[in-house]
Parts: C-alpha cells; structure tokens; sequence
C-alpha cells in the first residue's frame, strides 16, 4: 500500500485546471450575454441532453455513495444495488409523467409547484424546510463525509483544510450558474466513472492476485460469487427464530421482498422527481430535452453499482480470507464504510491520483447543485416574494451568489468539530434518517397534486404533517409496541435492547395511511378544485427514440435482476 506520489499529485491538479478553467471559460462566454434570474437558476433552454444527464449523476453520486454505499456493499452485498437499478425505473416514471406537468406549467422550483396547486402557506413551510434539510443535512454531511474521505486517503491529516479547499471550489463552481454546473458536470462524472471503474478494476484483480489466479478481473469477480455467494443475491429471506445478529442486520437494511412494495419507490420517487435538487437540471429545458437526458441519466445509473458496489464486496471477500485487516480497522476500529479507501490504498501511481480526482468530483458536483438549489430556492421563493418583491433580475442574481458563499460558510462551521454528529451514526445513514422521516408525506403530496384534481391544500398540510408524525411513530415507537409478537413486520433485535422495524418498511407504512387520510380531507372538501392542474393524453406521448432508451433500459434491469435474484 503507498501513498500520493508526485504524478497523481499532478493528476489532480491538472483535473483541478481543467474543471475550473472550462467552468471559467462558460461563465465568460454567458457574461457576454445578458441574462436573466432563470437563466442564472436554471439555465434555460441552454443545457443539452448529454449536459442534463451527466449533470443528474455528477450531483446524485457523492461520498456517501463512494464510502457509504461500497460500506453496505460490504454487508449486504449486491442487494444495496436495488436503490440504483429501481433508479432507472424511476427516472422513467419522472420523464413520462411527472417532467411534463412541471414544464407545461412552468414551473421553476418545488415550492412554486406547491403555491401554483395548493396555497401560499403550504409552499413556504416546504421552502423553509428545504433550505433547512439542505444545509443542516445534505451539505453538511457531503462536506463532512467528503473531507473525511479524502483525509484517510492522504493519512489522517488536514482533515479542516481538505474541507475549506472543497468548499472552495464547490463555490467557484457554483457561482457561474446552472449552465456552468451542468457543463462542467459533464466532465466531472467522466472523471467519476473512469476513476471509479479503475477502482473497481484493481479491487477485482487484488482479489484474483490473493487467490493466486494472477491479475485478471475476471477471474477476481468469478472468485467473489464462489466464495460469497451470499453476497449476490438481490432479495434476503425474512430471518426466523434463531437468526445470527448479522442476518437481522442484513433484513433492516434491505428488507427482502417487502420493500419492493413500500420504501424504495417512495425513496427514488421523491429524491428524482419532487427535489429541486435534481429536478431543477431538467425544468430550464424543453420536454425532449428533458426527457432524453432524464433517461440517459437512467442508463448511466445502473453502472453506478458497478463503480461503488463492487469494491465493497471485494474489500469483504479479501477481509473475510485474511487481507485488508488493518485498512478495515485503523487504530484497532473496524468500520464497513473503511471498504472503499481500503481499495484505493492499493491503487497504481497514477490510477490513485485519477481515483482522487473521482472522488472529488463526486462531492464538488453534490456540494455546487445542493448550494444552487440553496440559492434558487431561497431568491426565488423567499427573498423574491416576502423581502423584496420589486428586486431586478440582476439584484436577485447577486443575492443568489451571497447565498451560495453564505450556506457554505454555515455548513463548514457545523461541519467544523461535527456540530451535527454526523460522524456518529455514519454519513450514508445520517441522511437516509431525516430525509426519510419527511419523503412519505412530500411525496403524497406531489403525486396526488399533480394527478388528482380533488385534491385541497388543507389536505396537502394535513398530509405533510401526517407522513411526518407516522414516520416517527413506525420507527420510534411502533417497535415496543410490537414487541414480541409475530407480525406482518416482525420487529426483530438491533442488539441493543430494543427492536427494530425495517426503515422502509416504515416508510411505505407512512406513506399509505398519509395518503388514506389526504384522499379523505379532500373527498369532504370541494368537488370543483380550481387550483387543480389541467392534464391531456398528449403531454404523456413519447417519441420514438424515448420509447426506445426506455425499452433499454427495463431491459437491462430485467436482465440484472433475472441474474442476481
């Protein structure tokens, strides 16, 4: 295992030049033009398909995919890789349906989707509690885990610096505007999935090399499905009476067939089609812009396994036969989210340095698009509609910067000395737990604006409110008071004590009775809805060449499933 040598130094920085200075060179030629708040949010009408797609993945995968997906890879094996391949489906169901309701009523950001459905109220409770999930949570932990990452990689140190110094250059990312973050993401997840699938190459050939099979990569990956079979298997049993701790762990996780029924939907649902986040890269374009980079987007997802997974299960095969003791346990303190950095201790001179420009275009993409959502979403629905309705375009496009340097200033200050205890519960799951408390009752609300016209803004509300509540009950409280008893979702023992529902089984149990009641409020409400959204057959059509990259696309997850089921 060696450290960073002189030549992946410079790969790096050349990576550095080359993303700023093209970024630089965009920023230049649009200044020449004048442009307006929309186009600084959202790019309109500039962005390609190639630049939309690239710029959905760049921002999607982060450190906590690298590290905290390859950790689970490391557990559970390929089954972690349901929430990247159901992706795919779900980015299908966006550009089809959801995609074409936000443009055909121009709709600029989620919080105005909620005040042009339901009400004024409804729209600023969410874009208040956006702007909170997005620096309390998504930035800081991005940035946390990001600064976390890197440091290990280059022996434990400058952890504060790693951290200004991606921020930084988040910053002056984001500062262009969207038409810079989109085609500079371009070349981010080019260096993200070269970098990645270098990983993944030297993971499959240490494995092969441990074995005494030489370098091959193929014959490394058919040495991990002999060894771990387990490890390949797309759904677990529910465990029984008697089940080892590791089993139960596995099912909380990745609870079997039930949660192809409940939480994976309303997790990808939510993230790709109600997040200004992401949806924000494809509501400046036209319907088939949008669409085919939206799908190109889910062509792209089902490789994501591949670069993040893989390494996490070989990094498991060589631990389990002996290899990797000290690179899993530093200082004696084994951690599955160590698998990633393991593999890439192993890397050649060269391929490191293009693995660390990977992995920092990973979080410097997530940390620009979460940062100019920040932004988008504070100017436009905030700053714009309560503190200064009369601002100019080129007013709001300067608050929108401030807010950028601002977000980042507070984030690296509760990132600091870990304000949060993000580092505590791990990065991946930080997340997971209070994005997923809110995910039912947002997406309820989304899902029944858009496509059924009865429903009312007192419902909306109720709805936010109920999801909540219910998500917190179900994970909380629900399992004591299961307890022993053999349920349709048996609580099982975390090994603390107490019990555990599956986190997504909760969710898909807040989801239907959030539902259940909005549907309710809004039969005892009126018949005639006329904030309700106009809807026709044509806005669902699709062209040839989108039928057929959807075609492709469920055609290759059928076949992965089909093989690892």
């Amino acid at each position: 295992m060696n450290k960073f040598s002189f030549i992946d130094y410079t790969i790096f920085i050349v990576y550095f030049i080359i993303v700023s200075g093209y970024g630089y060179w965009i920023y230049r030629k649009k200044k020449n033009i004048e442009s307006d708040s929309k186009d600084y949010f959202l790019a309109e009408g500039s962005l390609t398909w190639w630049a939309i797609g690239a710029s959905l993945i760049a921002s999607n995968i982060s450190a906590e995919q690298f590290i905290g997906m390859s950790g689970n890879g490391f557990v559970v094996g390929v089954a972690v890789a349901a929430y990247e391949w159901i992706a795919a489906i779900a980015l299908i169901i966006v550009a089809v349906w959801f995609i074409p309701v936000y443009l055909k009523n121009k709709i600029f950001t989620m919080p105005q989707f909620l005040q042009n459905r339901y009400n004024q109220t409804t729209s600023l409770i969410m874009a208040i509690f956006w702007l909170f999930l997005y620096v309390f949570v998504n930035l800081t932990s991005i940035l946390f885990l990001g600064a976390l990452a890197i440091s290990n990689l280059a022996g434990g140190e400058n952890f504060h610096l790693i951290m200004v110094l991606l921020a930084v250059f988040a910053v002056i990312i984001t500062l262009g505007g969207m038409k810079v973050i989109g085609f500079t993401d371009v070349i981010q997840v080019t260096v993200l999935i070269l970098g990645g699938l270098a990983t993944t190459y030297t993971a499959l050939t240490l494995v092969s090399s441990h074995f005494g099979l030489g370098n091959d990569m193929i014959a490394g990956f058919n040495k991990l499905l002999q060894d771990s079979p387990d490890h390949f298997h797309m759904v677990f049993d529910k465990p029984g009476p008697g089940a080892t701790q590791a089993e139960i762990n596995k099912y909380l996780m990745v609870p079997g067939i039930a949660m192809y029924f409940a939480g994976i939907w309303i997790v990808n649902l939510n993230y790709w089609g109600c997040n200004q986040y992401i949806t924000q890269r494809a509501l400046g374009a036209d319907l088939q812009t949008a669409r085919t980079g939206i799908l190109f987007a889910g062509i792209l997802k089902l490789l994501m396994p591949v670069i993040v997974m893989l390494p996490g299960i070989a990094a498991y095969v060589l631990y389990k036969n002996g290899a990797l003791q000290e690179e899993m346990a530093p200082g004696g303190h084994f951690n599955a989210d160590n698998a990633y950095s393991a593999i890439l201790g192993f890397l050649p001179t060269g391929m490191k340095g293009l693995s660390l420009a990977a992995l920092t275009a990973a979080i410097v993409a997530s940390l620009a698009g979460k940062a100019n959502s920040i932004s988008t979403i504070f100017t436009l629905d905030i700053y714009n509609k309560y503190i200064n309705k009369d601002a100019s375009e080129k007013k709001l496009i300067w608050v929108g910067k401030l807010t950028i340097v601002a977000s980042m200033l507070f984030s690296i200050f509760l990132t600091w000395d870990d304000l949060l205890g993000i580092g505590g519960e791990g990065g991946f799951t930080f997340i997971q737990k209070y994005t997923g408390f809110i995910s039912p009752g947002v997406f309820a609300m989304f899902l029944l604006g858009m496509f059924w016209k009865r429903t009312t803004g007192t419902a909306a509300i109720a709805g936010l409110f109920t999801g909540f509540i219910l998500s917190v009950v179900f994970n909380n409280y629900a399992p004591a008071w299961f307890g022993n008893e053999t349920l349709l979702y048996t609580a099982y023992p975390n090994g603390k004590g107490g019990y555990e529902i599956p986190f997504l089984i909760c969710m898909g149990l807040a989801f239907l009775f959030t539902m259940i009641v909005m549907i309710l409020l809004s039969l005892a409400g009126p018949k005639v809805n006329p904030k309700a959204f106009e809807l026709d057959t044509t806005m669902f059509k699709v062209s040839n060449s989108t039928l057929g990259l959807i075609v492709i696309t469920l055609l290759l997850v059928t076949a992965l499933y089909v093989r690892f089921w």
